[in-house]
């Protein structure tokens, strides 16, 4: 980014930065001569800019250097995010972060996810799973339950190895059809059994253990292609990166 700009883009411009990786916890951040040169702004908008990502613990004063990155060992990026976060770089893992214990399968559909793809109640449907892990900690199970429709053109969503690419865009590489995403959906419920096992919480079986449910839709111009929800672990600060 270069040219005058708002207090507020800058801070978007980092807090970018910070969420794709390109600057890591503990690097210091531009000092606020290179900022201002950059951007063409006064000190007073820089430093505004600065006071928002120090109010949103993306950066932190340390002494003898100034401003740097800060750790986020509690923090999980939404799913909107991530996939914004592909589109800039390609990369679908933030700093520090993959995915493990990766299953694909056809399943029957649930009443919820039926009803989300417009199919009828235990209908075959792909469904795909994975664990986000931030470091060593397992910060978010994601399934995504896809209409069986989209094997003709990635008959690849069966295998259980990681594509490499999200699967959409291979989809319309090969169709020619546009997918666009319905607006993030946010509720909480009790997290499963199963649920609790993916995310390594360790409680009594007794203990009701609430968890963050990001739900998201996408559609092509054939109606409902795929249902994706992300369970947050507890305890975690869900962040759009944005």
């Amino acid at each position: 980014m270069s040219g005058k700009a708002g207090y507020a883009e800058i801070a978007t411009h980092y807090r970018r930065l910070i969420s794709d990786g390109t600057l890591v916890p503990g690097e210091p951040m531009p000092t606020m001569k290179d900022v201002c040169k950059q951007f063409g702004v006064a000190i007073a908008t820089a430093n505004r800019a600065f006071q928002i990502l120090k109010a949103e613990r993306l950066t932190v004063g340390k002494p003898g250097v100034g401003t740097v990155v800060a750790e986020r060992p509690r923090v999980a990026t939404t799913a909107a995010a991530r996939l914004k976060r592909i589109g800039r770089t390609g990369d679908p893992y933030g700093y520090k972060e993959k995915s493990i214990k990766h299953t694909a399968a056809l399943r029957s559909a649930d009443a919820a996810v039926a009803e989300a793809l417009h199919i009828d109640l235990h209908d075959e449907i792909v469904l795909r799973t994975r664990v986000f892990v931030r470091d060593t900690t397992p910060t978010i199970a994601a399934l995504s339950c896809i209409h069986v429709r989209a094997l003709e053109a990635v008959p690849e969503l069966l295998s259980t190895e990681p594509m490499g690419r999200f699967w959409q865009e291979i989809y319309t590489e090969r169709t020619g059809r546009t997918v666009t995403k319905s607006p993030e959906r946010r509720t909480a419920r009790l997290a499963s059994q199963n649920e609790l096992d993916l995310l390594e919480v360790r409680v009594p079986e007794s203990v009701p253990v609430p968890v963050l449910i990001l739900v998201n839709v996408f559609h092509d111009e054939d109606g409902p292609l795929e249902y994706w929800e992300d369970v947050y672990g507890p305890s975690l600060w869900q962040s759009d990166d944005e």
